[in-house]
């Protein structure tokens, strides 16, 4: 029998496929494309204390291997969420893990806070939002404002915390070792790079917001490599995504070092990537002979 079971600060996960926040709605808008009770677990769409608009339009382009993004997480806040999203998600059997965003730490504790008493299973707090009291630069920026923040957060939350780092930075070691200070139980990367992209028949840029977040098959290299230095950078498990389209894609990150891996940009243009590479992984394993995933997790030094 093959063991496809991974453990995340205590809770388990069926096999290592996620969904990467953003890329899935709140798993209703993908359920008739993709059996939800075959994932390790749907990482819901960033929520914060109140709605929010999101940025002018347009927000989406797409680049030559990837996209960039500046929706700006547009959501319908924490009360819409818990009274309509997490009963849906509820009637399958996935763990529930809630992406959490807000523009100052007050924001992300009330959020933190309102989900405590809610049958969630894990946060995911995404801390490449500008911090409004610090002139705007992202809170996974600077280490010491992520450890802080990470600290606060780690006040009032009922579940394990899962902290999702920036890619823009000098070296990510540095920012996982700021997250594990602070009490982070896991943390998950990379989040998007910063790109841009210029219409050069309109003379302008391609999105209102003139940069965005760059996503898809372009990053994955990069995600790779981050993930292998922030596994060995820390003691606590780490979640890898960026660029992950195949089940080979997810097997280089679980050997670099992740313990579960994230499905993002590949659902807008296969929205059955999940569940095929939650397959793949499997038949890699039955191909290769092994028994059990932790065989192969982190077995790259």
């Amino acid at each position: 029998m093959i063991n496809t079971k991974v453990t995340l600060a205590g809770v388990e996960l069926k096999n290592p496929v996620m969904t990467a926040s953003g890329t899935f709605g709140s798993g209703s808008e993908y359920s008739e494309f993709v059996d939800l009770n075959r994932l390790g677990a749907v990482v819901t769409k960033g929520v914060a204390n109140v709605p929010w608009p999101g940025n002018p339009v347009p927000r989406v382009t797409e680049t030559s291997c990837g996209m960039l993004n500046a929706i700006g997480l547009q959501n319908p806040g924490i009360d819409v969420f818990c009274e309509r999203d997490i009963p849906f998600l509820k009637n399958y059997d996935t763990k529930i893990i809630v992406n959490v965003c807000g523009r100052s730490v007050e924001d992300y504790c009330q959020v933190v806070e309102r989900l405590a008493g809610e049958p969630v299973d894990m946060l995911e707090i995404n801390v490449s939002c500008p911090n409004v009291k610090e002139g705007g630069i992202a809170f996974g920026q600077d280490p010491k404002a992520l450890e802080a923040i990470t600290k606060e957060v780690k006040k009032y939350a009922a579940q394990p915390v899962i902290m999702k780092l920036s890619p823009n930075v000098t070296d990510i070691t540095v920012m996982a070792k700021a997250a594990e200070a602070g009490g982070a139980d896991v943390i998950s990367l990379i989040n998007t790079l910063t790109g841009m992209k210029i219409d050069i028949n309109r003379r302008t840029f391609a999105l209102a917001n003139k940069t965005g977040g760059m996503s898809g098959p372009a990053v994955k290299p990069v995600a790779v490599r981050m993930v292998y230095q922030a596994a060995h950078a820390v003691k606590i498990p780490v979640i890898g995504m960026g660029g992950i389209a195949t089940a080979e894609d997810a097997i280089e990150f679980l050997m670099a070092g992740a313990t579960a891996v994230s499905v993002g940009t590949a659902n807008f243009f296969n929205p059955y990537a999940t569940v095929q590479i939650a397959e793949g992984i499997q038949a890699f394993m039955e191909k290769q002979k092994i028994q059990d995933l932790k065989e192969i997790i982190g077995c790259v030094e």
